[in-house]
């Protein structure tokens, strides 16, 4: 146990029950125990494995690479059709952590064995993602913005590109890449 961690188990009083029974099963399976984006994340030598987080309807375990598992018991959620690696298995109760104790470890213990092989999701190139015709067209008319955006990581290029694409509307895309435009031009991605 790391002492760093566990303000985390104590300031969820919904989930606490469930969160403590999740942690000992992460422990159990000999990883090393971290907070890393506020949320417990057990480590195998410096490689992410498994994560903790809550949420309003349930608590879940986060497996970074859970679309390289087998999931035999088809457990695994795709949180949306954007996430490409990670897979959540999600509780809502203690007795269904239980029941699932020796499930959970060995989709742990797969994981494990899939980061010591060094395996790698493959993602989806940037060009593979859809490009909404407003921002195509911002990016015709303005040889700075497409130079400042050709410049992006392609991490940053693809959170643009999901978020124009998200709204439903023309008008919504189009208020989206105006609001955008600066911060593509100044080198920033979308969270930055």
């Amino acid at each position: 146990m790391n002492p760093k961690v566990d303000w985390y188990f104590v300031k969820n009083k919904k989930w606490q029950e469930e969160l403590a029974h999740l942690r000992m099963i992460a422990l159990d399976s000999g990883l090393n125990e971290e907070l890393k984006w506020g949320c417990p994340c057990y480590a195998l030598e410096g490689s992410n494995i498994v994560l903790i987080h809550t949420f309003k309807a349930y608590c879940a375990f986060l497996f970074f690479k859970g679309a390289l598992l087998k999931d035999p018991k088809h457990i695994l959620i795709q949180q949306t059709a954007n996430v490409q690696a990670a897979r959540q298995i999600r509780f809502t109760s203690v007795r269904e952590i239980a029941k699932m104790k020796a499930t959970l470890k060995a989709y742990i213990k797969e994981a494990i064995a899939v980061e010591k092989k060094g395996l790698k999701v493959p993602f989806k190139k940037t060009k593979e993602f859809s490009m909404p015709e407003e921002f195509k067209k911002k990016l015709d008319e303005n040889a700075s913005l497409k130079t400042a955006f050709s410049a992006l990581t392609s991490g940053r290029q693809r959170g643009y590109l999901l978020y124009f694409s998200s709204a439903k509307q023309s008008k919504t895309r189009e208020a989206k890449v105006e609001k955008s435009m600066q911060q593509i031009l100044n080198g920033k991605g979308l969270d930055d």
